[in-house]
């Protein structure tokens, strides 16, 4: 029996637009899914780039505009990976016309504009889900299944940090990340280790930090001898207090030396403690206990078919899920959402909880 069809229009067809295509082209193959997905219609830069672009991705269709996928009656779902300063425009455009809305994060690069997106998506009444994809790891899952088992007791504290190096080379020219709108480091991955401690440990109440701008100046385009101010964090130390009482820091730095993939945690509890870093990402660390002795310390636990969705990848342990599976796990998430099962987030409400948390830590940097 053939599957209805769902007809997805991508916005975008950089970095985390291929990552979409793969996913979309992927998941059916893996996950038992109510609809067809079926990549319809991409809109990239100008005509020429997304005709270009649209053939590499397996998509039938190009446009230079992206408004014509938000108003296409032939488009269900509407995926966002355009540059950051432009979510909001196309999800509203894309929401008036009653589209399902997959966003990467962060959702805005405002408080105000996450809102008034929020807000829109309510009204619609259509299913909304933001790209923050490294909490579709199976290994972080086990992670908050464990910390609501009461396994390392009353959790205490959080140590987190998203750390990349590649704006660490003050020639790395100004682009949409460090434009004012782009939102800074802070925003740009610091919304990630945000929601980790989130979907970890619940809402954060309490936030305040400290911004630095590490290159003052950087050229104005590749190569270029003129340079221009840097109005925007490379790095951003905050303080957290969460809902729980349970208190920590988190760190966000896109300028670290020696670092490609330091997003990493530390949970510790009352009977233990829990560790995990994305560059080993098929294993969790497990503490029970706190006293010492010969055996005493972390213990890895290994990804594997135990760990939904693991199983739908490999039959067996310890050959590893990457990047682009969580993609597609995230994907498939989407997708059974849409077709009237749980919507497990982080949707666009989510996300505004997450950017008012980036809104407290940047407001006390001010």
């Amino acid at each position: 029996m053939m599957k209805p069809e769902l007809r997805i229009g991508l916005v975008g067809s950089g970095f985390m637009g291929r990552c979409h295509a793969n996913a979309f082209h992927s998941v059916g193959g893996l996950f038992d899914l109510p609809f067809e997905p079926v990549c319809e219609t991409l809109a990239d830069i100008s005509e020429e780039a997304a005709a270009q672009n649209a053939a590499s991705m397996g998509f039938a269709r190009a446009t230079g505009d992206w408004r014509t996928i938000c108003t296409d009656p032939a488009i269900d779902l509407v995926a966002v990976t355009a540059p950051n300063v432009l979510h909001e425009p196309i999800v509203l455009a894309a929401l008036s016309a009653g589209k399902h809305i997959y966003c990467e994060k962060p959702l805005s690069t405002t408080l105000k504009s996450a809102q008034c997106m929020t807000t829109a998506a309510q009204k619609a009444g259509v299913v909304t889900m933001v790209g923050f994809n490294f909490l579709r790891n199976p290994m972080i899952r086990l992670a908050r299944e464990l910390i609501e088992a009461g396994e390392i007791g009353e959790v205490v504290s959080f140590r987190g940090r998203h750390a990349e190096n590649y704006m660490a080379d003050p020639d790395a020219p100004h682009s949409f990340r460090t434009d004012p709108d782009g939102g800074g480091a802070l925003a740009d991955i610091g919304s990630h280790i945000i929601s980790m401690a989130r979907y970890l440990l619940g809402p954060i109440t309490q936030a305040t930090g400290q911004c630095r701008t590490i290159h003052k100046t950087r050229p104005i385009a590749s190569g270029s001898a003129e340079h221009s101010p840097v109005l925007v964090d490379d790095v951003t130390f905050a303080l957290v207090e969460f809902e729980s009482g349970a208190a920590g820091t988190i760190e966000a730095n896109w300028a670290a030396s020696g670092r490609t993939m330091d997003l990493s945690w530390e949970i510790t509890g009352t009977k233990g403690a829990l560790a995990f870093s994305q560059e080993r990402m098929n294993e969790l660390l497990l503490c029970k206990g706190s006293g010492g002795g010969r055996t005493s310390g972390f213990t890895k636990i290994e990804a594997g078919p135990s760990h939904p969705p693991y199983g739908n990848f490999c039959p067996a342990p310890g050959h590893h899920l990457g990047f682009n599976d969580l993609k597609v796990i995230e994907v498939a998430q989407l997708i059974d959402a849409i077709g009237g099962g749980i919507n497990p987030g982080p949707d666009f409400q989510e996300a505004l909880e997450v950017q008012k948390v980036v809104s407290k830590i940047a407001t006390s940097c001010s």
